[in-house]
């Protein structure tokens, strides 16, 4: 089952378990990615695939954080926590990301694979990351790892 199908699957769920919270954030996530198949239809995609939903998804967790972070700052500790609440439907339907001993060494293995000898070498290793481990890697600390072990 992908997940579209997923995603209403859960709608339903939570509508008839009268789960207001969830319900809004999977018609959220739902809207969401009817505008991303609709901003893909130029180039000739009517459904964008699952790893192109994936990074829709981590894109609406990134931003729910920023928000998190402003919302305490702004002393708002009721709108954190329903952005909080958003961000644990939504990393539901993320695959699980490696932990950082994983990442440590799928760094290592684009390292070794792209042959990169300096930060000049970056932009060939993220695309080697992206190319293998695009679902189940943090590209924000993979990037920073490779930084780090490229001598950044």
């Amino acid at each position: 089952m992908g997940l579209r199908e997923q995603f209403t699957d859960q709608l339903k769920t939570a509508m008839k378990a009268g789960d207001p919270a969830r319900t809004s954030t999977l018609r959220m996530i739902l809207a969401k990615l009817k505008d991303t198949d609709i901003a893909a239809r130029p180039k000739g995609i009517a459904a964008v695939p699952d790893a192109e939903i994936v990074a829709m998804l981590r894109g609406m967790v990134k931003s729910r954080r920023e928000s998190v972070t402003l919302y305490r700052q702004g002393n708002r500790p009721e709108l954190a926590a329903k952005e909080e609440a958003e961000i644990a439907v939504i990393e539901a339907f993320l695959p699980q990301t490696l932990d950082a001993a994983a990442t440590e060494a799928a760094v290592d293995a684009a390292i070794a694979a792209t042959g990169a000898t300096s930060v000049k070498d970056m932009g060939k290793v993220m695309a080697e990351l992206r190319a293998r481990h695009a679902a189940s890697l943090d590209m924000a600390r993979a990037g920073a790892a490779v930084k780090a072990k490229l001598g950044g």
